[in-house]
């Protein structure tokens, strides 16, 4: 005679073969009050597919329809929960007639139930990575001072080109995201050299050359190049401390740093929190600064590499269509810039999504920025 099949709890079936005899001591222990540690060890036999019946009865407040939820019919997840309640040893939903009621204690172990099946998904995302490294999103850092300017070309080009991979983006500062990179909260960052050696792979991207912005009636808005010995007479902005590329601005004109400290000087109060912010003090007329070219308006870059005999008239036009007082006037001979790499931890593992990225950069339009192999 055809043995019927037995599910199982872990919910494989057994076909045909009767269930194993319990040993005399197991017996034992089933009729004896529960320690500690035979919770803990009862509580193995919990399965996701439990926790999936419990968050949708949780959701549902109704047998029926979380059972038409989950696929399986209503006695089976009827059972399923009750099991797990005894496993538990405590009530999580209070039935009625009409509606199902989550206890307080209840709530608690739904939420943890939650957290577990999105961290059990996770594995699969892995797992699925592995076999395609540019499927799944990457968590990408990248500097202030870079951001806003890189980032929505870049995003562009990343989603033309690597739609299954989509950017986790995250601005910071450049010794927040080397300490994010560290702890696995994000998987490379963006960054302008230098910075502390953390033991991470860089990869370059670029040369950046730095600009000087001047207000359009200042005396220096009539000339076409600006070396680094005239700015020491001027008001210079700055950008805020732990701003790495204030550190760079300090390096074109080191006698700046002596206005830098918590206590010295009307420039203090001239520090902004943002190019932007400072680009509009310029504008007021507060002083010039020192810019990246990426964050220049690419009217005014036209101006400056396209059209260099244009008359001033015409050029000034040109500069200030995004704001209409400010003239960018690039530095004489070999102008400062800065170095703009990738980094990431040498344990990811992800090799094509790095050079993905890398590639979605080389990718963006950037007028006159000198790309790295």
């Amino acid at each position: 005679m055809h043995q019927p099949s037995i599910q199982t709890r872990d919910g494989l079936k057994n076909e045909g073969f009767p269930r194993r005899a319990r040993p005399a001591n197991e017996q034992l222990e089933r009729n004896t009050p529960p320690t500690h540690a035979s919770v803990l060890l009862q509580n193995q036999f919990m399965t996701l597919t439990e926790l999936k019946y419990i968050v949708a009865l949780a959701r549902e407040k109704h047998f029926g329809r979380a059972a038409q939820a989950c696929f399986i019919s209503q006695p089976t997840l009827s059972v399923s929960i009750k099991n797990l309640e005894e496993e538990l040893d405590c009530k999580l939903f209070e039935r009625a007639a009409s509606e199902v009621t989550i206890t307080p204690l209840g709530e608690e172990i739904v939420r943890q139930a939650q957290s577990v099946l999105e961290q059990a998904s996770r594995i699969k995302e892995i797992a699925k990575r592995g076999k395609d490294p540019l499927s799944g999103s990457l968590r990408l850092g990248v500097i202030y001072t870079i951001g806003p300017y890189l980032l929505p070309e870049l995003v562009r080009q990343v989603i033309a080109h690597t739609p299954q991979m989509p950017l986790m983006l995250q601005e910071n500062f450049t010794v927040k995201l080397l300490e994010m990179l560290r702890l696995g909260e994000i998987d490379c960052a963006i960054l302008a050299e230098p910075f502390p050696d953390a033991g991470l792979a860089i990869a370059p991207l670029y040369d950046e050359p730095f600009i000087v912005a001047v207000p359009s009636n200042h005396a220096l808005a009539a000339k076409s190049a600006i070396s680094a010995e005239e700015l020491k007479l001027q008001t210079m902005l700055l950008l805020g401390t732990g701003h790495c590329f204030r550190d760079h601005v300090l390096e074109v004109c080191p006698e700046f740093a002596r206005f830098s400290s918590d206590t010295e000087g009307i420039r203090k109060s001239f520090e902004g929190s943002s190019l932007e912010t400072i680009k509009h003090m310029v504008q007021a007329g507060m002083g010039v600064t020192v810019v990246p070219q990426l964050s220049v308006p690419k009217q005014a870059l036209a101006s400056i590499y396209s059209a260099p005999n244009a008359p001033k008239k015409r050029a000034k036009a040109t500069a200030h269509a995004e704001i209409p007082e400010v003239r960018y006037i690039p530095f004489e001979g070999e102008p400062p810039l800065r170095r703009v790499v990738l980094a990431w931890r040498r344990s990811f593992t992800r090799y094509e999504a790095i050079a993905a990225l890398r590639n979605a950069v080389y990718a963006c339009d950037l007028p006159g920025i000198k790309r790295l192999s």
